[in-house]
C-alpha cells in the first residue's frame, strides 16, 4: 500500500513540476464549496514533555525505513536524533546529513494508523517547515484499508524546500491518483513558511473536502463533481495522519551546497475534530 503511494505520488509531482509551481492554480468551480456542519474538538496533540523525550506512543508509530521511494535519499529511523520533543510544546522531524546503514541522511516519519484512525472531521496542524533545495515536508491522510489508490489519499501540505513560499494540496483516488491528482498550490502573499508557524487545515465530510491554510481557503474538491466525472468517490472510510520529513526524490531533487543541515520540520499541534451534531 504505501509503495504504490509513493510511487504514484511521484508522478504527480513530476507532473506538477512539468507545468511549473509558479504558475497560478488553474480555477476549480468546487473552490467555493464550504461544508455545511459544527466541528467539535475530538483529539490533538500538543507535544507537551520533556526536552528529547519521544512522541506519545499512543497517538504515534515512529516508521522505520531504509528503502524510501520516488528516489528520495532519507533512512527513516525511530531514533530520537530524528523524532523528539524539544521541551517547548514542539515535536521536531529532524533530517540529518550522516552516514546511516547506507543512507546519506537520516529523518523521521510518524503515522497514527492502528491507533487514531478517522472519518471524516477538521484537520489542522500548525507547523513551521524547513527551508533548503531537497526538502520534503509532509503532512497528508492516508486510506487505512485496501491498496492504493482504491484506499483513497488526502495530501493537506506537501512543500519544496527550494521553493519555500508555495504549499501544495492534492487529492488521490482511483482514476485520479498519480499525475491525474486533484492539485492545486496556494502562494503565501508575503515571506515564506519556514519564516514563522503557520496552520494548515483540512476539512472533510462526506460532500467534499476543503483545504486552508491560516483560515484562508484555497481548494476544494466535491463527491458531486467527482461523481459526475464517472470517478470513484473513496473518502467514506477510516484514514489515519502521516507526518513525514523527507530528503532528495523526485518532487524536488537532491540536496546542493546552499542546503544546510540539520533541517527541522517543527509541529506545534495537530488537532481533529468531529463533526457535530
Amino acid at each position: 500500500m504505501k509503495h504504490a503511494f509513493f510511487v504514484g505520488l511521484a508522478s504527480t509531482l513530476a507532473a506538477t513540476a512539468a507545468t511549473g509551481c509558479s504558475n497560478p492554480p488553474p480555477d476549480n468551480a468546487d473552490d467555493n464549496w464550504a461544508p455545511d456542519v459544527q466541528w467539535v474538538q475530538a483529539w490533538g496533540d500538543d507535544f507537551d514533555g520533556p526536552e528529547g523525550s519521544a512522541p506519545d506512543p499512543t497517538n504515534w508509530n515512529v516508521v522505520t525505513n531504509g528503502m524510501p521511494y520516488n528516489g528520495e535519499l532519507e533512512y527513516y529511523t525511530a531514533r530520537r536524533d530524528n523524532s523528539f520533543l524539544d521541551g517547548n510544546g514542539h515535536l521536531v522531524l529532524r533530517a540529518i546529513e550522516e552516514s546511516y546503514m547506507g543512507s546519506a541522511y537520516t529523518s523521521g516519519r510518524l503515522e497514527t494508523g492502528g491507533l487514531r484512525e478517522f472519518e471524516y472531521g477538521r484537520f489542522e496542524a500548525r507547523m513551521k517547515v524547513p527551508r533548503g533545495p531537497g526538502f520534503w515536508p509532509a503532512f497528508w491522510l492516508l486510506g487505512s484499508s485496501g491498496p492504493w489508490p482504491l484506499c483513497g489519499e488526502i495530501d493537506v501540505l506537501e512543500l519544496r524546500g527550494s521553493l519555500p513560499a508555495q504549499a501544495h494540496s492534492t487529492l488521490h483516488g482511483p482514476q485520479y491518483s498519480g499525475g491525474d491528482g486533484l492539485t492545486k498550490m496556494y502562494p503565501l502573499p508575503s515571506g515564506t513558511f519556514a519564516d514563522d508557524f503557520h496552520r494548515f487545515t483540512l476539512e472533510w465530510t462526506h460532500d467534499g473536502v476543503r483545504w486552508l491554510i491560516d483560515d484562508v481557503p484555497y481548494h476544494s474538491e466535491t463527491r458531486a463533481a467527482i461523481v459526475e466525472k464517472n470517478k470513484a468517490w473513496v473518502f467514506d472510510a477510516s484514514f489515519h495522519i502521516i507526518l513525514d520529513f523527507a530528503v532528495g526524490g523526485v518532487y524536488d531533487g537532491p540536496p546542493t551546497s546552499a542546503t544546510q543541515f540539520p533541517g527541522d520540520l517543527v509541529v506545534d499541534y495537530v488537532k481533529t475534530w468531529r463533526i457535530g451534531p
